[in-house]
This record gives structure tokens, C-alpha cells and sequence, in this order.
């Protein structure tokens, strides 16, 4: 079968294969040449579909135009994934596994079989009875994070390609780099992009619609020290490496990800660094609202404070470099971007829910770029894990709300 005809399955299970991990250590965008050989692919394939501007940029973008079939003047949109795979578990030589026909209880993985996803666990598994589950095979994670949404996209182009009966509005395909290290909207180039509102496709459940994220920043505590040779350091030294380690001692036990939930934010120190004349500690700090991102820092620069105070001999610099923000606060702005998926949503049986991601996305940083950009569903689970999950059934439900939603923002337009 040709790329011009594949099932969304089919499409998933070529583009999982492809290692496109990124990395965060590197300052080169992509951060890994090997996301370009999944872009490659997928510029060929629009190709094929017939879309001649389908193009892989330097940076590893993958844009193409989908044209309009509708005399009206309906607003561009865009529909956003991305092709990286996250570095926290390894995606190297994946081999997807399907249980077709679910029937219920735990799926214990062939490759791994200390891996198991448990249904106490996944209780979404329990609505998935008759459905195809798609799995790795317990050594890798399967990157339905973000392949289920690029094959739901693929598939709902080649779809509307293949019904010109259909009128809607030109629609635009984007495929980024690096989303899973916090640049995947770096190097898009709106003005080239041409969408007024964007759709990134990157949820979970089916039927939940994210409008919400996390504000997000960054915090670096550099702490200089007084270093002394141990022989003759009594009341002298000011270890860097115990005033960094006190900090992160003192932190709030209730502000931290193991124990929040819902709306609530935290501090989060992720590296710890030095020696006894200098140390290094950073920090990802999140909340829903502004002003909780600010008492955030305010109470870490304060603990740093009170630290220091037994080391006068020593000092610190606090830096705070801004990740991303809350996409409602743009998306609030244009009601309808969210109006129209709900009413797609509810087209293809569903019942829509508004939900919040406690982290980030794509569209959080396209939002404040100027491209108003809610997420959709795509039907994976556990992402950046051994037992990560997709069912076939979902995917397939998300192609068809991606189609009803051109169709009501085309039956919408004047």
C-alpha cells in the first residue's frame, strides 16, 4: 500500500521506528540531525498527497498547505506536532507491539516482561474493551508522544485531499522539532506559516480538549563559596556544596511535583552541580498564575537568603529566565478556537472536557507567538515510559474531529 492510501495505523507504525529523540545538552536546532530523517519522510509523503509546497526547512520544520475547497473567506488554520521523541527513556530501535481486539486485564510487554500496564494503573484501559492497543515492547517508550498525532494529521490531509466535495478553508500542516526540550516553536516561522489559529495535536484522553497549561520559568542559583584547605579551615571554609545542599533541604515539602496536583504549582530543583568553592542549582518553577510563579521565586530567593546568612563570606546570584506562559490567557481572547473543537469534538460522539496540562507545549509558545493554539487529542497514554499505549480506535476518532473541525470553521465563516 502507498503512502497516498495508509490507514492512520499504518502511518503510525512506519514513523515510531525512527529514533528521533532530541537532547537538551545540544545548542544546535534540530538538537539531533536524526529528527530531519523523519522530516525528510513526511515531506515526501506530501508530496505524494499532492501537496507541492510540502517542504523540510533548515532547523527540521516540515510545512506544506492544504488548499481551500470553500468560496468563503474562512480563516487559515494550522494543525502542529511534533517529531521528537523525549530523552527521558530511550527510543532507539522500537519494535510496536499490537493486542488486537482488547479484552479487558493487565498487558504484560514480550520484550520486557518485568514490564506490565495494569488497569489499576491505566484506568483508561477499562474503556478500550474490542479496541486495537498499540504498546512497545517493554525496552523502549513507543513516541505516540508525538507520532499518534503527526499520523492523525497525515491521514486527515489525505482524507479531505481525497474529498475536494467537502468545502473548507486552506488548512496548514506543521511538524516541529524538539517540542520535548522546550524548543519546538523556536524556529517557526509564523509569517511563512500563514494560519491565523493553530491546533496543536498532542493530548491523551479522547474528548479532552486542553485550553490550559503551566506559567512556566527557569531559576539558576549560583553560589560562591570560601574554599580553604581542610587541614586549616576551622571557622574559615564556606563549603559552596553544603550551602547548595542546605537550600534544596529547606525547600517546601508541599510545593514540590510528588506531592501537588491539580492547579497547584511547585519548585522542582533538576541538577545540582560544584565543588567547595562554587555550586550550581537549577530550578523549574510552575503555576497556573502568574502572580504564583512570582511568590514561587520570592520564597526561593528568600530560603537562599536565610542560608547565606551563616556563610558571610559567601554570596550568590539568582537568575530567572522565562520557559513559557499559560495559553488561556491568549486563548480567552478568541473564544471561538475553542467553541469550534468543542462542537467538532461532540460531532464525532464525544463528550468535550476542558482540561489543563500540568506542563507544557507546543501551543503555549505559538500562542504568545501570535498563533491562538488549544491541544487535541490523540489517544496515547504514558507518555515518555516503557508502557506507553495508543489505541487504534482513538487514533482514528481524532483523525475524524480534526475533519469535522475544518468543516465548522468553514460552515462558520461568512
Amino acid at each position: 500500500m502507498t503512502a497516498t492510501h495508509d490507514t492512520v495505523l499504518e502511518r503510525f507504525l512506519r514513523y515510531v521506528v525512527i529514533d528521533t529523540q532530541s537532547d537538551g545538552t545540544s545548542s544546535s536546532q534540530p538538537s539531533t540531525e536524526k529528527q530531519k530523517n523523519l522530516g525528510r519522510l513526511l515531506e515526501r509523503e506530501l508530496r505524494e498527497l499532492g501537496l507541492d509546497d510540502a517542504h523540510l526547512d533548515e532547523h527540521g520544520n516540515v510545512y506544506a498547505t492544504i488548499p481551500a475547497t470553500s468560496s468563503k473567506d474562512v480563516p487559515v488554520i494550522c494543525f502542529c506536532s511534533h517529531m521528537d521523541t523525549a530523552p527521558d527513556f530511550t527510543g532507539t530501535n522500537v519494535k510496536p507491539q499490537i493486542v488486537r481486539s482488547y479484552q479487558g486485564g493487565d498487558i504484560r510487554l514480550v520484550g520486557d516482561t518485568s514490564q506490565v500496564i495494569r488497569v489499576s494503573d491505566h484506568p483508561e484501559l477499562k474503556n478500550q474493551i474490542g479496541h486495537d492497543i498499540v504498546t512497545t515492547d517493554g525496552t523502549t517508550l513507543l513516541g505516540a508522544d508525538d507520532k499518534a498525532g503527526i499520523a492523525e494529521i497525515m491521514t486527515a490531509a489525505q482524507y479531505l485531499l481525497a474529498h475536494p466535495e467537502i468545502p473548507h478553508g486552506a488548512v496548514k500542516i506543521l511538524f516541529t522539532t524538539d517540542e520535548e526540550i522546550g524548543r519546538g516553536a523556536d524556529k517557526v516561522d509564523l509569517q511563512k506559516l500563514g494560519a491565523k489559529f493553530g491546533y496543536t495535536l498532542d493530548g491523551s484522553t479522547v474528548g479532552e480538549i486542553e485550553n490550559e497549561t503551566f506559567s512556566a520559568d527557569g531559576v539558576t542559583i549560583e553560589i560562591t563559596g570560601v574554599a580553604m584547605h581542610p587541614g586549616t579551615a576551622k571557622d574559615r571554609m564556606e563549603n559552596a556544596i553544603k550551602i547548595a545542599s542546605r537550600i534544596v533541604a529547606n525547600l517546601p515539602q508541599d510545593q514540590t511535583p510528588e506531592t501537588t496536583e491539580g492547579r497547584q504549582g511547585f519548585i522542582h530543583p533538576v541538577g545540582i552541580s560544584g565543588a567547595m568553592e562554587s555550586a550550581r542549582i537549577s530550578f523549574i518553577i510552575r503555576d497556573f498564575e502568574e502572580f504564583g510563579l512570582i511568590e514561587k521565586e520570592g520564597l526561593l530567593r528568600s530560603i537562599t537568603e536565610d542560608v547565606l546568612k551563616s556563610y558571610p563570606g559567601s554570596s550568590f546570584t539568582f537568575t530567572v529566565k522565562q520557559q513559557y506562559r499559560n495559553m488561556k490567557v491568549v486563548l480567552d481572547q478568541y473564544p471561538a478556537v475553542v467553541e469550534n473543537l468543542v462542537e467538532a469534538t461532540k460531532r464525532v460522539g464525544l463528550t468535550p472536557k476542558l482540561a489543563s496540562i500540568r506542563g507544557g507545549t507546543d501551543g503555549s509558545r505559538l500562542s504568545f507567538m501570535g498563533l491562538p493554539c488549544p491541544n487535541i487529542f490523540t489517544g496515547g497514554h504514558a507518555y515518555h515510559s516503557p508502557l506507553e499505549w495508543v489505541s487504534v480506535q482513538d487514533m482514528e476518532t481524532s483523525v475524524k474531529t480534526i475533519i469535522e473541525l475544518v468543516k465548522v470553521f468553514e460552515e462558520r465563516a461568512i
